[in-house]
C-alpha cells in the first residue's frame, strides 16, 4: 500500500518536469556593451496559452510591450537595444512570463567586454621554496561578466607547462605556488584571462626564484630613549628565521615621522646592523618608527632581493628639554650655553660632511670632530697672525 501510494505521487512531478512548456532562444547569450539581442520564447501548443499573453522580465523588471513582436501563435520575441553592462557577473535574468506572471522559461544574459591583456604581473619567494605572484587586469578592469585569470608557469628550456592552483591568498589577482620549484634555473610566467567573449595573454616574464626573493619584516622592533639625550632615540630589532637555510647578508631601511604628520624621514643606509641612533629629533615628541629588510649577497643569485614590507609602527617619545622646563638668571650660564649650542650646530654640520647613516653617530665620531675643531682654530690663528 505504502509502494503504491509513493508511485502515485512520483509519477506526475516526473511527468510535469519532464515536459518541457516553453523555451528561450538564444538560451544564455553574450553580447558586447552597446549592442542589440532579439530573444524569442517559444510555448507548446499544448498549453493552450497564445503568445500576445505572454510578458518578458529582465532582472525582475517588466519590459514595455512596445519591445514585444507576436510571431505567431507560440512564439513572442522582444528586442533589447543599446545593452549595459550586466549588473552581476554571473548574468542578467530574462524570463519569459504567462499571463498570470507564472515562469514558463529563463535565460541568462551576459552583457560586457572582452578581457584586456593582464599587466604588472610580479613574483616573490620568501624561502626559495614558495612561490607568489599578482598582476592587474588590463585597461579599466571591470569586464561586466565573470572572467577567469589562470596563471601559467613552465621551466624556460625544458618541462610542461602548469597552472598555479591555490588562489586563496585573500587579495584578487594572486597566485601561490607551495613547492616543487626549481633552483638555478629560469621559469617563464604568465596570465590568461578569458571569459564568454573572450581572452587575453599577459606579457611572459621569465625569473630564477632566487632572484625575487624577500622575506618577512624585522620582528621585535623596540623604540627606547637614549638616557636623558633630548634629541635621540635607540632602535633595535631582531632578524628574520624564514631565510635560514638560505646562504645571504640582510640591508635594513629605516623611517620614521611625528605622531601628528603623515610624511616619513627614511634612513638609506643602515647597512646589516640590527640596531640604530636616530639623532637630531625635537625634544618632547612622539615618533612613530618601522624597519625592513632586503636579502642581498644571496649565494647563486646575481640580483639584490626584494624589500620586505614595513614593521609595524613602534612609538617612542623623546625626553623635554630641561632648558624649556626651567629659565635661568645666571649669564654664565647662558653664555655657556650659547656655546653649547654653537658647537652643536657645527658639530651635526661637520655629520652631514663626514658621517653617513646611524653607523656615524658615535663618541668616536665625536672625538674626531674636536680633532678636526681643534686643526680648524689653529689653521684659522695661523692665519690671523701672518696677516698681522
Amino acid at each position: 500500500m505504502i509502494t503504491l501510494l509513493f508511485l502515485v505521487m512520483f509519477v506526475p512531478r516526473v511527468l510535469s518536469s519532464s515536459t518541457q512548456v516553453a523555451a528561450i532562444f538564444p538560451q544564455d547569450p553574450s553580447q558586447l556593451i552597446g549592442s542589440s539581442l532579439t530573444a524569442t520564447c517559444s510555448v507548446s501548443a499544448e498549453l493552450g496559452v497564445h503568445a500576445s499573453a505572454l510578458y518578458w522580465t529582465l532582472n525582475g523588471k517588466r519590459l514595455p510591450s512596445n519591445t514585444y513582436s507576436v510571431l505567431g501563435p507560440t512564439a513572442l520575441s522582444v528586442t533589447l537595444v543599446h545593452l549595459n553592462g550586466s549588473r552581476q557577473q554571473s548574468g542578467d535574468n530574462l524570463v519569459c512570463h504567462n499571463s498570470g506572471g507564472h515562469v514558463l522559461a529563463g535565460s541568462c544574459l551576459y552583457v560586457g567586454m572582452p578581457p584586456e591583456k593582464p599587466v604588472n604581473l610580479t613574483c616573490w619567494s620568501r624561502n626559495a621554496k614558495d612561490l607568489s605572484c599578482k598582476w592587474s587586469p588590463g585597461g579599466q578592469g571591470e569586464t561586466f561578466i565573470r572572467t577567469k585569470y589562470t596563471l601559467k608557469y613552465k621551466l624556460k628550456w625544458y618541462g610542461r607547462e602548469k597552472d598555479c592552483e591555490d588562489y586563496s591568498m585573500g587579495q584578487p589577482y594572486t597566485c601561490y605556488i607551495p613547492r616543487d620549484l626549481a633552483l638555478f634555473t629560469p621559469y617563464e610566467i604568465w596570465v590568461e584571462a578569458t571569459n564568454q567573449l573572450g581572452s587575453a595573454t599577459s606579457d611572459v616574464i621569465t625569473l630564477d626564484v632566487l632572484d625575487v626573493l624577500t622575506t618577512d619584516p624585522p620582528a621585535d622592533v623596540h623604540v627606547s630613549r637614549v638616557g636623558d639625550l633630548e634629541d635621540q632615540l635607540s632602535v633595535r630589532w631582531g632578524t628574520s628565521s624564514a631565510l635560514k637555510d638560505v646562504l645571504f647578508q640582510t640591508k635594513y631601511q629605516i623611517r620614521y615621522r611625528l605622531e601628528d604628520r603623515t610624511d616619513w624621514k627614511v634612513v638609506d643606509d643602515v647597512g646589516n646592523q640590527t640596531s640604530c641612533r636616530l639623532a637630531g629629533l625635537r625634544s618632547g615628541t612622539v615618533y612613530f618608527v618601522q624597519v625592513r629588510c632586503n636579502p642581498v649577497g644571496i649565494y647563486g643569485s646575481r640580483k639584490p632581493g626584494i624589500w620586505s614590507d614595513w614593521s609595524n609602527p613602534t612609538a617612542a617619545s623623546t625626553p623635554h628639554s630641561e632648558r624649556l622646563l626651567s629659565g635661568t638668571c645666571d649669564p654664565k650660564s647662558s653664555e655657556q650655553n650659547s656655546t653649547l649650542r654653537r658647537e652643536l650646530k657645527q658639530f651635526f654640520g661637520w655629520v652631514r660632511k663626514h658621517a653617513y647613516g646611524c653607523s656615524g653617530m658615535s663618541i668616536k665620531l665625536y672625538d674626531q670632530w674636536r680633532v678636526w675643531l681643534q686643526k680648524s682654530h689653529k689653521t684659522r690663528n695661523q692665519v690671523d697672525s701672518t696677516r698681522r
